[in-house]
């Protein structure tokens, strides 16, 4: 069979992190072993019964039937901007600061397309979430690294970046809750982000997916709530973790018309929006009662306490996280992230997440998600336990 040679875009894209992940997973099962997983961050509850019907509903509509609008209904895109004001108090144009996305990762990859140039910098929170990496691959762009270091409560130090570095900069990704590591930004943080910003001429892009899962009384803060946020960047949220809708593939983008308007006009050219019915049913998730969300955020934040509190007894160094649905685990002396994820895979059937896959200062932890019933994180803790005796 004749072999043809991708494009230099395709052969440099990074190897997809999460998906080795499985592929280690699914041949420890293979072999018969039996396996928590730990190591994804997969909303493990149903879609709210609401949203569902609303759905069904929806999907009756034969105008939905037709091609959508390129950019998405209107109904839905005043939706995302009443959410935003419900939720945050912050007022969006609904024509021209909202985008619509068939799911946030692909907002993500898209928006160094739209503004990198072969050569250009992008400033890149690591250990950060992969995918980030890839559309600055594709534009053949530069990757500088902003460590996140718990000294610093996982925040970038801005004062350590080098000038160079950050006068070539066009772009930064930004991620509060953060995943990997459960921190969370204040408003001094977001302001200082805002001057350097505008003093350097760099587009933010805060990727803002857990928003929803904050613990401790703390509701976490939007970028766009401070002043100037909407004149240097943007925020992607996404459906998918605060309404458990992950597999509907849905998000949006909020903030800077001129970001926002790229974002349109590169997805006009891959796609013709969203099914008519996801899009009623997303609007009906956004602006109707949020208990259900209020909810899960409850039920992230007794898991949190579950597993951090059984780790600590069992002697690990953990601190609870603050936001998302990760617990960010330092790893025992004698290990390196991997060959402490390796072990706890072979030894008791743990599968967790090596930091190392989330950038070079993810090395030394293992990050750990809550999307599992309190039974099973039980069950993990025993064997977290076991592992350390």
């Amino acid at each position: 069979m004749k072999q043809f040679t991708p494009s230099d875009a395709v052969q440099r894209l990074p190897d997809q992190f999460f998906a080795e992940l499985v592929k280690k997973l699914n041949a420890h099962l293979a072999q018969g072993h039996d396996a928590l997983n730990l190591g994804q961050g997969n909303p493990d509850q149903p879609t709210p019964a609401h949203i569902v019907r609303s759905l069904q509903s929806a999907a009756e509509n034969p105008v939905y039937h037709k091609y959508p609008p390129f950019q998405g209904f209107d109904f839905l895109k005043k939706a995302i901007a009443s959410f935003y004001k419900n939720e945050y108090d912050v007022d969006l144009d609904a024509e021209s600061e909202v985008a619509i996305l068939p799911g946030s990762k692909t907002g993500l990859v898209q928006v160094s397309q739209c503004f990198l140039n072969p050569g250009d910098v992008a400033l890149m929170p690591d250990p950060g979430y992969p995918d980030y990496w890839s559309g600055v691959s594709i534009a053949n762009a530069k990757m500088e690294p902003m460590p996140l270091l718990e000294e610093n409560d996982f925040l970038p130090d801005f004062d350590a970046i080098d000038q160079d570095t950050l006068d070539k900069a066009k772009l930064m990704f930004l991620n509060y809750p953060n995943n990997p590591t459960g921190a969370t930004a204040n408003r001094d943080f977001f302001e200082k982000t805002i001057e350097l910003a505008e003093e350097k001429d760099v587009c933010v892009v805060h990727d803002f997916a857990y928003g929803a899962i904050g613990f401790d009384g703390q509701k976490p803060l939007s970028f766009m709530q401070v002043p100037g946020a909407k004149e240097v960047g943007i925020e992607i949220y996404t459906m998918s973790k605060t309404y458990n809708m992950a597999g509907w593939r849905v998000a949006f983008a909020v903030g800077n018309p001129s970001v926002i308007k790229a974002l349109e006009d590169i997805q006009d050219h891959y796609f013709c929006s969203i099914f008519g019915a996801l899009q009623e049913a997303s609007a009906t998730a956004l602006t109707h009662s949020q208990k259900d969300v209020r909810k899960l955020n409850k039920t992230y934040e007794a898991r949190r306490d579950l597993l951090v509190g059984g780790l600590e007894k069992a002697g690990y160094e953990v601190k609870p996280c603050k936001g998302s649905f990760f617990v960010w685990l330092k790893v025992p002396e004698g290990y390196n992230s991997q060959s402490f994820a390796d072990a706890l895979l072979e030894d008791v059937g743990l599968f967790v997440a090596p930091g190392i896959g989330f950038g070079e200062h993810g090395e030394g932890y293992v990050r750990i998600g809550l999307n599992n019933s309190e039974e099973t994180l039980t069950d993990a803790v025993e064997r977290f336990q076991r592992f350390a005796n």
